[in-house]
């Protein structure tokens, strides 16, 4: 990648697979979790990282480009951790263990699309910022959600054992 045209392509394609994969790991953490409120927050933001795919697709689009992915080591990583937790941890620990590396998650697409979206308004994609815009939104809800399961339910539990 030379320009910035290149490396916004790249990371949006990078984001995509990140999306993409997440669709598949997500049911495994809801099966995994322990806590109901926490099981029904990894639930709803599967179908809200189905419709941010849908999003993304009308990103690629608005700046003429098909929608794929490129392999995100980064995410993969993530996800390779998160089944390591759900096959080692028990118990409390195993919810609070898998609330801090969704919140890893968050925070990596949180960084993404917050460089994306400033990259498309650089670019003159107004489409594409407006777009991914609403994700940034999205996904910075989705972590304030997880803390707030963690402090008020998941942390609270875990001082009571």
């Amino acid at each position: 990648m030379k320009t910035l045209e290149e490396a916004f392509h790249h990371t949006l394609q990078d984001i995509y697979y990140a999306e993409t994969a997440l669709t598949k790991a997500l049911p495994n953490v809801a099966k995994a979790a322990g806590n109901t409120d926490f099981k029904a927050l990894v639930l709803a933001h599967l179908a809200e990282t189905k419709q941010q795919i849908v999003i993304l697709d009308k990103v690629f689009a608005s700046i003429g480009q098909k929608a794929m992915g490129v392999k995100c080591d980064a995410i993969d990583r993530l996800i390779k951790e998160t089944d390591g937790i759900i096959k080692d941890a028990t118990g409390i620990a195993l919810d609070a263990c898998l609330i801090a590396i969704a919140q890893a998650v968050e925070h990596y697409e949180i960084a993404r699309y917050g460089a994306l979206r400033e990259w498309a308004k650089v670019l003159g994609h107004t489409e594409a910022h407006d777009l991914l815009s609403q994700i940034l939104d999205m996904e910075k809800a989705a972590n304030s959600k997880l803390t707030g399961v963690a402090v008020s339910a998941v942390n609270m539990a875990k001082k009571a054992a």
